[in-house]
Formats: C-alpha cells, sequence, structure tokens
C-alpha cells in the first residue's frame, strides 16, 4: 500500500453503526461496560478513545511502525520519552535542537539527575565520542531547527545500537513523508502533530511511533498515569490532516525550494540555510535519505535591526511562532523558539540575532516571494 493511501485509510474504517466515511468525534470520557470485566475494548478515555486510537493507528502506519501514541503536546511525547532513562544516566542530544527540547533538559530534567551531551550530531565521530559508560539515548533532530543541519540516519542509528542506546529522532520538519527513520534503524520517532502533520494551525498534539513491543508497553503505562493525552477533537483534526500530507509536503517542499534560491540572489542576505541547495554541507546526505527537502527555510541578514525591519514589513507572511501550516509563517527564533537557549549557546549553533526562520506555506510561490522582495526593500 502506497504512502498516500495509508494516509487515508490506515486506522480508519467506516463507522459500523452508520456507515459514516469519516472517523467519528467520540466526545465521552467513559464507556458503558456490558458486565464485570467485560467491555468492549475501552474503560476510560485517559487510556484509550477510538478517536485517538485511529490516528494512533494511522500515523504509525506512515512512519512504517506497529506502536503509535498520541500526546496533548510534542513536548508531552518528548517527556515521556525521557521517562525511559533514570537520574544518572546521560543523553546524547543535537545541539542545534528546538528550544523548548532544550530547556527542559537544561531547567527540568537536569534538576531530576538526568545529564546531557548537546554535541554536532552531523558527525558521527563526535557523537562517538561523547558516548560515556552512563549514555543511555541519542536524541536527534534532523533537519534541525532552525539552521536545517542534516544528520546521517542510518549511521546514527547503527551507532546507537553498537553502543546499546536507544535511539530517539524528532521528525517533526521531515515527516514521515520524506523520511522514515524507523526503516533505518531508529527506535523511537517523536513528532510535534501541531506542525505538518495537522497542517492546518488549529491543534496541539505529540506523538510517538516506534516497532518495539516492550518500549511501546512502557510508553503506554507513562501514557496512561501521567494523563497527557490528545482529547478526541483534537484527534479527529489531525486525521483530516494527515490525509493530504503527501500532497501537502510535496508543494511544501517545491514552494521552499523556489523561496530559498530567491533568496540567495538577495544581496541583503548574508546565509540561507536550506538542504536543497547545492551548497548545504549536507545537501548529498539529504538527498539520500530525504524524498524531497521540505519547507524549512532560514536565512540570516547580518543584525537585529534589518531581521526586525523585515519581519515587522511583511503582509502575506504571519508573524508567529509555529510552522507547518498552509499558511506562511515567519519567525525570529533569537526572541522567539529560541529565547531559552542562552546567548553563548545560541551563538556556537548560528543561531544569531539576524537570524530568520520562514515555513513556507501552500500560497502562489510568486505571491510569498514578492511579500519578502517588499519586506527586505524596506
Amino acid at each position: 500500500m502506497g504512502f498516500s493511501t495509508k494516509a487515508i485509510h490506515a486506522g480508519q474504517r467506516p463507522d459500523p453503526s452508520t456507515g459514516a466515511i469519516m472517523t467519528p468525534v467520540f466526545l465521552t470520557s467513559t464507556y458503558v461496560q456490558e458486565g464485570l470485566g467485560k467491555h468492549k475494548g475501552y474503560e476510560y478515555s485517559r487510556v484509550s478513545n477510538p478517536t485517538r486510537t485511529a490516528l494512533e493507528q494511522n500515523i504509525a502506519a506512515l512512519e512504517a511502525g506497529t506502536h503509535g501514541l498520541a500526546f496533548g503536546s510534542g513536548m508531552a511525547a518528548i517527556d515521556a520519552v525521557m521517562h525511559l532513562v533514570t537520574p544518572g544516566d546521560r543523553v546524547i542530544v543535537s545541539q542545534n535542537v528546538y528550544g523548548g527540547t532544550y530547556r527542559i533538559a537544561r531547567q527540568v530534567w537536569e534538576e531530576y539527575g538526568l545529564q546531557f551531551d548537546f554535541v554536532d550530531t552531523t558527525d558521527l565521530q563526535i557523537v562517538e565520542h561523547a558516548i560515556k559508560p552512563n549514555t543511555r539515548m541519542l536524541f536527534v533532530e534532523t533537519p534541525t531547527n532552525p539552521t536545517m543541519e542534516i544528520s546521517d540516519i542510518a549511521g546514527t542509528a547503527a551507532l546507537a545500537k553498537a553502543h546499546n542506546l536507544t535511539s530517539v529522532i524528532d521528525n517533526t520538519f521531515a515527516t514521515p513523508y520524506l523520511q522514515q527513520p524507523l526503516t533505518l534503524g531508529f527506535d523511537i520517532v517523536v513528532h510535534s502533530l501541531t506542525k505538518y502533520l495537522n497542517g492546518h494551525s488549529d491543534m496541539l498534539g505529540g506523538f510517538i511511533a516506534l516497532n518495539g513491543a516492550a518500549l511501546a508497553e512502557r510508553l503506554r503505562f507513562l501514557q496512561k498515569s501521567v494523563g497527557a493525552v490528545l482529547s478526541p477533537f483534537d484527534s479527529w483534526l489531525c486525521l483530516r490532516g494527515t490525509k493530504t500530507l503527501a500532497v501537502r509536503m510535496k508543494q511544501h517542499s517545491e514552494n521552499a525550494l523556489a523561496v530559498a534560491r530567491w533568496l540567495t540572489q538577495q544581496r541583503k542576505v548574508r546565509k540561507v540555510y536550506y538542504p536543497g541547495l547545492p551548497d548545504h554541507p549536507q545537501h548529498e546526505l539529504a538527498r539520500k535519505q530525504m524524498r524531497a527537502f521540505g519547507g524549512m527555510v532560514a536565512f540570516d541578514l547580518g543584525n537585529l535591526s534589518a531581521a526586525a525591519s523585515l519581519l515587522n514589513n511583511v503582509r502575506l507572511c504571519a508573524l508567529a511562532e509555529s510552522l507547518g501550516g498552509v499558511e506562511t509563517i515567519i519567525t525570529h527564533p533569537v526572541t522567539m523558539t529560541h529565547a531559552s537557549i542562552p546567548f553563548e549557546q545560541r551563538q556556537r549553533i548560528g543561531v544569531t540575532d539576524g537570524l530568520v526562520r520562514i515555513s513556507v506555506g501552500l500560497e502562489d510561490v510568486e505571491d510569498i516571494i514578492a511579500d519578502l522582495d517588499r519586506a527586505l526593500s524596506a
């Protein structure tokens, strides 16, 4: 079964009571049981809900996984994963990771005894050198947020297996349409459903996909115990979104490549970050492991004043946090998504005051470029 077919049909069957082609929104907290210990597979909606089950089966299939768990946010999903390690354990994390992941690592998990090494995961030698006797997990983001660094998925997974590490990858930017890390050896894939998988900027959610039965059982126990589950209505919204994931990602990628190429020709732009450009350091690796290059572009205007001028003068592009919606969203990482990362760390990973991140939407690309051109001129 092809990807688009899975996106439309996996986990979803006509409602047996009405024949409705769309999965119903089961707005219920509990389920009447036929007798003591006898029920239809559902007991309480914190544990499971038919709408959420449909979404979990759907996205698990898209990620080539056998198990899926939907959470109330992407950070809730990542938090659940970190409960797989214990105080005193070390976790290696991509240095150019989403600001929220960095924040919860430094300001929450470290207080409970976990240890973190933020390293350049694009270099396998650096990753291997960072492995200590108490390292238990490797957490990779690729492409990274916001400077679009690409890590070797198969190589990183093999390294993790060789050292008996649980390997986790944040696949939010790429989505399973562009790359499927489980097929390349990773143990766990996490997503912010809020972004491309939903694709319409109208819900919050997180996801974990995996194949290992023991890990899945532990994560389901954590999900049930903590209760950070996705609501039935948000599950339904995301199910609507995954149906068009393939066609959306094709257009996001096409538009983003056009925007990135245009930006490279603008004298006011110091640097463009997009893996689809031939001068990107990991362009060939991206071509090898991704179906296309995605909808995220970053570019550096040199200083805060120039970035602020652009951001204050866009009209079509929406100045906002988040990404992955059908509309073009433009963001200033230093003051928005990565504000919690210390200045020295930001400088080291290239998140400068002049850096702008753009989630290229599905508008006519000529209109997106015209808006950026007008803002740059201002």
